[in-house]
Parts: structure tokens; C-alpha cells; sequence
């Protein structure tokens, strides 16, 4: 009884040990991958084609893209372990790292944008307006209507409602008509051009290099108002995936400077893969 006692107490350790193994990292038979959808999500994801086949080469695993219905949606999956690599902008990072410290920001992009000498990590929030339109201050748009992007965008509504009234002394409610939600940056550019709003919150950046064939071109709108530099979108790994597999996937990015994939690049439109931090995010966990 006592060899069958002993053999019983040593099966249940092993399982006991299996069951915290287990726990403490996964390996998923595929990578998901998904991004919060600040443009065409479409043209993103076919620009991500060859980041993901060199992803599949280091992991030997398929990858496969979660299509999101938005910014909080994004989160949601990274903290579900729906999705495991995401790119999400500053605050929804910030709000993702709140409610679970084990996801890591590790990558960014950094950019030459359009008139720039040198490449830069930061964009801005820009306030628009049409520039064949009426609007030429930022005065001129009280009690006019706007157009924010996603509730957890940061240049397109996070900046604009916590740091903008502080520019006009009024809650963006009240210095404004009407507020609506578009979903996208490059939807509130095309319903600024077709007069559905009178003025948008977007990304300097989706200003800069508006989505080729969306009907809209960066001289068609006027800037008002800038935000001081806010980091770029950040590359995050979900916290439970196993250190050797967070290795290979911030290797794919960051070895060879982080510019190996030329090809990759050019779909992006960017210089290099640069690493980032928790503490670049910072500015954005510090707005009241």
C-alpha cells in the first residue's frame, strides 16, 4: 500500500509540475497577429505580407492576421491570448499594459516623412480642416463639427480631449457642435474633403502619406493646431508566449538594424525597425 501511496504522491507532483509548466509560457501551432485599424485595414495587412513570411521562416509556424473591429478590440484579443503580436497605438498600449504588465512593447518604426532631412520615431496630432474651406483659426471652428478617430486612439481623440481644451480653456463638448467617431484616420480625411465635418483629429502621419487611391491628398487640408511629439505605434508580444519564441519574433525585427527585409520597408514606407520600451510610452500614461 505504501509503494502504491508513494507511486500515487509522485504522479500527482509530476502532473502538479506539467500543470505549472504549462503555465508559465504556450506555444501556439500558429502566430496571430493583429493592429489596430488606423487606415485601410486591407492595404496594412498586404504591406505586413512580408514581415509575416519571415516571421513563419524563424518560427516555423503559420501566421495568421486577426482582422479588428476596433482599437479596444485589438486589446481585447491581447488580453484574451486570441492574438499574440499586435501593433497598437501609444494609448491603446498604455491601456493594455495596465491590465496585463506581462505584455511587452518592443519595436517601432522609425520614418522619414515627406520634407524631413533626418528619419524621426515620433508623429503628432493634428487638428484639420478642409483648405479650400472657410476655417482659417482655430476660433473659427466653435461650435462647428468634428470628427475624432477611435475612443482609444491616441492622436485621434486621447490628445485631442486632454490636451487640446487646454489650448481653448473649454471641454472639446462644449468648444464644439457636434463630435463623431469615424473609426479610421483616412475616413475622417475623406469625410472632411466631402463636407460631411467641418474639422478632424488625425495622425500627422496619415496627413503626411494619405492611403494611395482614398481620393485624398495631403494639400487638400489646412493644420490648425499640433500636438507636441507623441512615440509611434508600438510592436507588442502577448506576456504568456515562451522567451524563446518572444526571441525569434524581436529578432525578425530588430537583427541586421532592424532594415534586413527591404522589400518590407518599402510596403511600409519606413527606414528600419528601431526597439522601444515601457518608458517610452510614458508621456502618454502621464496625461491627466
Amino acid at each position: 500500500m505504501r509503494a502504491i501511496h508513494f507511486v500515487l504522491s509522485a504522479l500527482s507532483l509530476f502532473l502538479v509540475m506539467a500543470s505549472v509548466q504549462a503555465a508559465e509560457c504556450e506555444r501556439p501551432a500558429r502566430l496571430h497577429f493583429s493592429l489596430v485599424p488606423q487606415s485601410d485595414l486591407q492595404k496594412d495587412v498586404a504591406s505586413l505580407k512580408p514581415l509575416f513570411a519571415d516571421l513563419q521562416t524563424a518560427l516555423g509556424i503559420p501566421v495568421e492576421v486577426v482582422m479588428p473591429t476596433s482599437y479596444g478590440a485589438v486589446v481585447e484579443d491581447l488580453l484574451s491570448g486570441a492574438v499574440d503580436l499586435a501593433r497598437l497605438g501609444p494609448a491603446a498600449y498604455v491601456s493594455a499594459k495596465k491590465q496585463d504588465p506581462g505584455i511587452t512593447a518592443f519595436a517601432t518604426v522609425s520614418r522619414k516623412m515627406p520634407g524631413q532631412t533626418e528619419e524621426d520615431t515620433f508623429y503628432h496630432s493634428v487638428l484639420i480642416v478642409r483648405s479650400n474651406g472657410p476655417y482659417q483659426t482655430i476660433e473659427s471652428l466653435r461650435g462647428k463639427s468634428l470628427a475624432l478617430v477611435d475612443p482609444d486612439s491616441t492622436s485621434g481623440a486621447l490628445i485631442p480631449r486632454h490636451v487640446f481644451p487646454r489650448v481653448v480653456q473649454t471641454p472639446l463638448e462644449k468648444y464644439f457642435g457636434q463630435l463623431v467617431y469615424s473609426g479610421a484616420h483616412d475616413q475622417s480625411m475623406q469625410n472632411l474633403k466631402k463636407g460631411k465635418i467641418d474639422a478632424a483629429f488625425i495622425s500627422s502621419a496619415s496627413l503626411a502619406m494619405p492611403v494611395a487611391n482614398s481620393g485624398v491628398k495631403t494639400e487638400d487640408f489646412r493644420v490648425l493646431w499640433r500636438s507636441a511629439a507623441i512615440p509611434r505605434n508600438p510592436f507588442v508580444l502577448r506576456g504568456r508566449l515562451c522567451a524563446d519564441i518572444k526571441k525569434k519574433i524581436i529578432a525578425v525585427f530588430l537583427d541586421s538594424g532592424g532594415n534586413a527585409n527591404e522589400n518590407l520597408m518599402r510596403q511600409l514606407n519606413v527606414t528600419r525597425f528601431v526597439p522601444v520600451s515601457d518608458k517610452d510610452y510614458q508621456i502618454v500614461r502621464d496625461l491627466p
